[in-house]
C-alpha cells in the first residue's frame, strides 16, 4: 500500500488571484505531490489548499507554501472575516493510506521545527499533535489572531509556541500545525445580516456552547451578499452529522425569524459523509449502500462507469483495462505525452517493488540498505511525480483546444494559440526529464537489489527510457508549430539534452 498523507494549507489569501497561483505553485513544483482542491473566497480572503503526497514530500511542500506565503502575505494589511494569524494559518496532515495518525504527528512536529527554525515563525502543535492540552482546539490556539498574538507573545507564557522564536513574525504572524483526521467544513448563509443573531446562533449550535458533540461554529458577515454565515467544522461526521447541523441550525434560525438559504461545503469531504446525509434525509429503511448504489455495485463487479466491462480480474489488472481503452479511444486525450508519464510512473513503480524485495531479503548485505531505503522513497517519488505529469499532459492539450476554438477573427487568437503550444511542449518536457533523474537513480540501485528481481529493474529501466524518448516526440510536435524558433531551438535543445544523458 503506498503512503499517503492529505495535507490542507489555509492561507490568508482569497482575493489576489496572482498570489494565490503562486503558493499553489510552490506546492505543485515538489515531486510526488497531487493538487485536489483550491478553494478561495473573498469574503473570508482566505484559500483552502488540498493535496495528497507521500509523507517526506508532504513536509516539503508545506514548508514550500509556508515559504511562499511568507514572502507574499502582510498580515499587517490583510481583511477578511475568518478568524487568522498568519500568512500561512494552519497547516494539519491527514492519513489517507498506509500511514497512521501517530505518523501524522510526527510529520507535522517536524514541518513546525522547520518552519520554526528556517522561517523565524513562531509554530503552535495543534489537535492530535498538541502537547498541551488547551491546544487541541485550534480556536484556543488562534484566540486574539494576529493583532492579539502579538501583544502577548513573549509575555504570555501560555501563549509561547512550540517552535520557533518567542515572538511573532512582524508580517508573517504565526502557524498552527497539526495532525487530525478527516473533517467536514460546511457553511450555512442566513437570509439576514443581523450579526448579534449570528453569534447566538454559532454559540448555541457548536459543541463548546453547549450545542451539538463534535461541532464548531463562528459566525461570519458576508458583506457583499448582505449576509450572515454559520462556519462550521464537523470533526467527527459519524457522530454528528451535516443533516442533523443543518435541521438544527433551521431552528435556531427561526428563533430569530430567519432561515438557511443556502449551503456550502469548503474543500473536500469523504464521500461516506454525503451518503450519510441523503439516508438521514430520506429516512431508508433496509438500504444497502454497497448493493443498491449503481456505482458501487458496478466497482465491485468490476464494471466501468461508461458500461463497459473492466474484468473480473483483480484491481490493478482492471485498472490496465481502463488505460489502454482510454489510449485506444478516437478522443483528443489521453494522447502520447499521458503515455509517456504512464509509462514511467510504471517504471518506478516496478523499481520500488524491486528495491522493496531486495530490503526484505535475509541475504540483504547491511551496507546496502541505507542506499535502497533512500531508493525506495526516490521511486516513489518520482512514481508520483510522473503520474501527476500524465493529468497535466491531458490539462495543457485542453488549453491547446481552447486556443484553437476561440473565433478565428479574434485578435488575440494567434497568441494564445502560441501560447498553448509551448505550455504543451514544457510538460513532456518535464515529463522526460523526470523519466531521466528516475532512470539515473533506478540505474544507481543496480548492485544493490537482490539478483531475484535484477531482470524487473532492468525492465523499470526499459520503460523510463522509452517514457522519456516518447516524451520527447511530444516536445518536438509542440515546437514545430512555434514561430519563436528560438524558443523552440531552445526547448528541443533542453530534450536533446535530456535524451543524451539516458
Amino acid at each position: 500500500m503506498t503512503a499517503l498523507v492529505e495535507c490542507v494549507p489555509n492561507f490568508s489569501e482569497g482575493r489576489d488571484k496572482a498570489k494565490v497561483e503562486a503558493v499553489v505553485a510552490a506546492a505543485k513544483a515538489v515531486p510526488g505531490v497531487t493538487i485536489l482542491d483550491v478553494e478561495t473566497d473573498a469574503d473570508h480572503n482566505r484559500c483552502v489548499l488540498s493535496f495528497v503526497a507521500t509523507p517526506q514530500a508532504a513536509v516539503e511542500a508545506c514548508f514550500a507554501v509556508a515559504k511562499k506565503s511568507c514572502e507574499l502575505i502582510d498580515l499587517n494589511v490583510h481583511k477578511g472575516e475568518h478568524p487568522r494569524m498568519g500568512a500561512v494559518d494552519v497547516i494539519p496532515f491527514i492519513p489517507v493510506s498506509g500511514v497512521s495518525v501517530e505518523d501524522c504527528v510526527k510529520l507535522a512536529e517536524s514541518l513546525a521545527r522547520r518552519i520554526g527554525g528556517e522561517l523565524q515563525i513562531p509554530a503552535y502543535l495543534y489537535d492530535l499533535a498538541a502537547r498541551v492540552p488547551e491546544r487541541k482546539d485550534l480556536a484556543n490556539v488562534r484566540k486574539g489572531q494576529f493583532e492579539g498574538l502579538r501583544d502577548l507573545i513573549g509575555k504570555d507564557p501560555s501563549r509561547a509556541p512550540d517552535f520557533g522564536p518567542n515572538h511573532i513574525h512582524p508580517t508573517a504572524g504565526a502557524v498552527a500545525v497539526g495532525a487530525r483526521r478527516q473533517i467536514v467544513n460546511f457553511n450555512l448563509n442566513l437570509d439576514i445580516a443581523d450579526m448579534a443573531a449570528g453569534k447566538d446562533i454559532a454559540k448555541r449550535l457548536r459543541a463548546s456552547g453547549g450545542g451539538l458533540p463534535c461541532v464548531r461554529a463562528k459566525e461570519i458577515l458576508l458583506e457583499k451578499r448582505g449576509q450572515v454565515q454559520i462556519s462550521t467544522v464537523l470533526t467527527d461526521y459519524k457522530t454528528t452529522s451535516m443533516r442533523r447541523v443543518l435541521a438544527e441550525a433551521m431552528v435556531l434560525s427561526g428563533g430569530h425569524g430567519a432561515k438557511v438559504v443556502a449551503t456550502e461545503i469548503v474543500g473536500l469531504l469523504p464521500r461516506e459523509a454525503l451518503l450519510d446525509f441523503a439516508l438521514e434525509t430520506l429516512t431508508l429503511e433496509n438500504f444497502n449502500p454497497a448493493v443498491q448504489i449503481l456505482e458501487n455495485r458496478l466497482e465491485a463487479l468490476g464494471i466501468g462507469a461508461h458500461g463497459a466491462e473492466s474484468g473480473s480480474g483483480p484491481e490493478w489488472l482492471q485498472a490496465s483495462e481502463t488505460l489502454s481503452r482510454a489510449l485506444a479511444s478516437t478522443a483528443p486525450v489521453p494522447g502520447g505525452g499521458s503515455a509517456a508519464a504512464a509509462a514511467g510512473a510504471m517504471g518506478c513503480a516496478l523499481g520500488a517493488m524491486a528495491v522493496g524485495i531486495s530490503l526484505k531479503s535475509k541475504k540483504l548485505e547491511p551496507a546496502k540498505r541505507p542506499l535502497l531505503e533512500r531508493g525506495l522513497e526516490g521511486m516513489e517519488m518520482a512514481r508520483r511525480e510522473l503520474q501527476g505529469l500524465a493529468s497535466e499532459d491531458a490539462e495543457s492539450f485542453a488549453g491547446f483546444g481552447k486556443a484553437m476554438a476561440l473565433p478565428k477573427d479574434d485578435p488575440a487568437r494567434a497568441a494564445r494559440i502560441q501560447e498553448a503550444l509551448a505550455a504543451a511542449a514544457e510538460v513532456p518536457l518535464r515529463t522526460a526529464a523526470a523519466a531521466q533523474r528516475a532512470h539515473a537513480a533506478a540505474k544507481a540501485l543496480a548492485p544493490a537489489v537482490s539478483s531475484a528481481v535484477a531482470s524487473d529493474l532492468n525492465c523499470a529501466l526499459h520503460l523510463l527510457k522509452a517514457a522519456a524518448l516518447c516524451a520527447a516526440e511530444n516536445v518536438r510536435i509542440n515546437t514545430a508549430g512555434l514561430k519563436d524558433r528560438d524558443k523552440a531551438r531552445a526547448l528541443d535543445a533542453r530534450v536533446d539534452a535530456v535524451l543524451s544523458a539516458i
